[in-house]
């Protein structure tokens, strides 16, 4: 192991019930230095759909740590990234005790870069971003990657 980094994060509820009786789950992430978050269960869980919830943000890690990683590796490789975008989805599924678990991750990375001569080489490293995210090394599902790459046309 090279070197540690530590991450805090405070969590904040108190009891209050919505309008229709219901226990509220919205609750406070608060991390030095940075804007709160309001955070609640997802809508299926009977949160507020509008706050972002723990599933949200685990796969809006995922993506973003994806992101990332590929960025770092273009950069290594000598590709010019000019645009990247990712519309990914993740499958959760609830057993009848009420625990639950992400079964799979579904990356669509779309990639815009300037050399024609790379398209190959920018779709095949995916793969190794993938091996250097700090998410996709923490999670215990499988992550499915569907990369496109475009050329940008002037």
């Amino acid at each position: 192991m090279g070197f540690k980094h530590l991450f805090k994060a405070e969590a904040k509820w108190s009891l209050h019930k919505n309008e229709k009786g219901f226990v509220s789950k919205n609750h406070k992430i608060i991390i030095e230095g940075k804007p709160v978050l309001n955070v609640s269960a997802a809508k299926a869980f009977k949160g507020d759909p509008e706050l972002y919830n723990p599933e949200d943000m685990l796969l809006s890690s995922l993506v973003s740590c994806h992101m990332m990683s590929y960025l770092y590796v273009c950069g290594q490789n000598g590709i010019e990234v000019l645009s990247y975008s990712d519309n990914a989805e993740a499958t959760l599924e609830v057993d009848f005790d009420g625990s639950g678990r992400f079964t799979e991750a579904r990356l669509n990375p779309k990639v815009t870069i300037a050399n024609p001569d790379k398209i190959q080489l920018a779709l095949d490293l995916h793969k190794k971003a993938n091996q250097l995210c700090f998410i996709a090394n923490s999670c215990n599902f499988p992550i499915l990657h569907n990369p496109t790459c475009e050329i940008l046309n002037v």
